[in-house]
């Protein structure tokens, strides 16, 4: 059972990633998805991270919420994109 409090920071330590703030905006700015491709299925994850993202997604558990901030983070570039912005 994971006890620790969800945020992005944990989110990403969680998914064993670097989880300074400059890591955290450096990966959101080279991971960009196209509006079609979801959080959990991004190429760039391994297995044990898809899977994660996905229960959490899933299970309404509490890092979804945490996991939707970064779903949109990914998805910025081509929300814009879409908006003509």
């Amino acid at each position: 059972m994971i006890t620790t409090e969800p945020s992005m920071t944990n989110l990403f330590l969680q998914l064993g990633l670097d989880a300074s703030a400059d890591a955290i905006a450096g990966f959101i700015a080279q991971h960009q998805l196209a509006t079609e491709v979801e959080v959990a299925d991004a190429p760039f994850w391994s297995d044990a991270q898809r899977q994660f993202l996905a229960e959490s997604l899933q299970a309404d558990a509490a890092w979804s919420t945490v996991v939707d901030e970064l779903n949109e983070a990914l998805h910025e570039d081509a929300v814009k994109a879409a908006r003509g912005l």
